[in-house]
């Protein structure tokens, strides 16, 4: 099975974007995400991330703008609901230029109180409507090349659309015409606190699956907890998948040498499945 390995920026050593793809360049990596607090852009980064692929060979794979706002697209303020959408939609028009993934999210923030006895909540009729007209609101402005996934989170950071499963009903209630350039982000610190079954999860919701983000169950590295990478990489690879592989997770120890480590491990992995 071939992968292609990422990383977010800010888990890499260096001063700018260009340095980092130089070190993930050398320890084996092929791609980077990266996240921008959207106050702090400038329209010079941009012109970074479009010459990266050619001077360091990673391809910046996917971008986010983030914000006090991130992760209030269903927000009961009418002002804060319609400022997040314009933020996701920023994030959009950068991934458009870069042929990158985007990401959204039912919400993201903690949740309170915690659903500690009520984890699998049904979102009502109501809500879905309006996140369904979310989705072909934002999918309607992604161009060829790039996409909008949907990211299940797990229930201490969003209070529906938890599982791969959910977020897949959603993509199916929405408008074609806005979802061709969407689909899924299947995360696997999200999907082991959440699926019952990883492997069915990733099988059942396999054809919306475009991006992977990589965590461990304790959201170390991969290796560090106890998800089961080798059925998991058989499962994508059974559904076909061919996005990027993102580490979005903590690293213990050198920072440097784990990437080099997991790197390794997770190639021996998937050189493992036919």
């Amino acid at each position: 099975m071939k992968i292609k390995l990422s990383c977010t920026d800010n888990m890499v050593p260096g001063k700018t974007l260009t340095e980092k793809g130089h070190k993930l360049r050398e320890l084996g990596y092929d791609g980077m995400a990266i996240f921008c607090d959207y106050p702090d852009w400038k329209d010079e980064y941009l012109d970074e991330m479009l010459q990266l692929k050619a001077k360091t060979g990673i391809q910046p794979c996917e971008f986010v703008f983030t914000g006090p706002i991130y992760g209030h697209l269903m927000d009961k303020d009418p002002k804060i609901q319609r400022d997040t959408i314009e933020l996701y939609k920023r994030s959009i028009a950068v991934a458009n230029q870069l042929g990158a993934i985007t990401e959204m999210e039912y919400e993201y923030r903690t949740q309170d109180p915690l659903p500690l006895f009520n984890p699998y909540q049904t979102m009502p009729e109501d809500e879905q409507k309006v996140f369904v007209d979310i989705i072909n609101e934002l999918g309607a402005t992604v161009q060829d090349g790039a996409y909008m996934l949907v990211e299940s989170c797990n229930r201490y950071e969003t209070r529906y659309l938890t599982r791969l499963g959910d977020c897949a009903a959603m993509l199916e209630k929405a408008d074609p015409k806005c979802t061709k350039n969407m689909g899924l982000i299947c995360d696997f610190f999200h999907v082991a606190i959440e699926e019952d079954n990883i492997e069915q999860a990733i099988l059942d919701s396999g054809k919306w699956i475009r991006h992977v983000h990589l965590g461990d169950s304790n959201r170390l590295a991969p290796g560090y907890g106890h998800t089961d990478w080798k059925s998991a990489f058989k499962a994508l690879n059974q559904i076909g998948f061919s996005g990027y592989m993102n580490l979005e997770c903590g690293l213990p120890g050198d920072r440097l040498t784990t990437l080099a480590e997991t790197a390794k491990f997770l190639r021996g992995i998937a050189g493992e499945i036919a």
